[in-house]
C-alpha cells in the first residue's frame, strides 16, 4: 500500500479521523537515525494493508506541531502512532522503530 504524504492540518485530521488501524510516521529527512527507521516502516508497509501516512517534520512543521498538540504526546523525530479510530494505541521514537515492532503492536 502506498505511504500518503500529508502536507495540511486538514489532510492530517482527515487521515485521523479514517475508521481502523492507521499507521502515521514522523520523518526528518535531515536525521540519518530517521532514515533508518523510515526504511523499516516502509518495509512493514510494503507487506501490509494497513493505511499509512507520513508527515516530513521540517518541511511541514505546522502538521507535525499539531500532531504534537492533538494527541497530547512530545515530539520526537522519528515518532511513529498507531492509531486506532482517531486515537492513539501505540506510539515510538528513534531506534525503537523496527517493523518487529510494528507488527507486535498491530497485532
Amino acid at each position: 500500500m502506498a505511504v500518503q504524504q500529508l502536507h495540511t492540518v486538514e489532510e492530517l485530521e482527515q487521515f485521523v479521523q479514517g475508521s481502523g488501524k492507521r499507521l502515521l510516521f514522523k520523518h526528518s529527512t535531515r536525521c540519518p537515525i530517521s532514515a533508518k527507521a523510515h526504511e523499516e516502516f516502509l518495509g512493514f508497509v510494503k507487506e501490509t494493508d494497513i493505511p499509512a501516512a507520513e508527515v516530513l517534520v521540517i518541511e511541514d512543521r505546522p502538521v507535525s506541531n499539531h500532531i504534537a498538540e492533538t494527541f497530547g504526546i512530545r515530539h520526537e523525530s522519528p515518532q511513529i502512532f498507531l492509531l486506532e479510530n482517531g486515537e492513539v494505541r501505540w506510539n515510538e521514537d528513534h531506534a525503537k522503530i523496527t517493523r518487529e515492532a510494528i507488527q507486535q503492536a498491530v497485532q
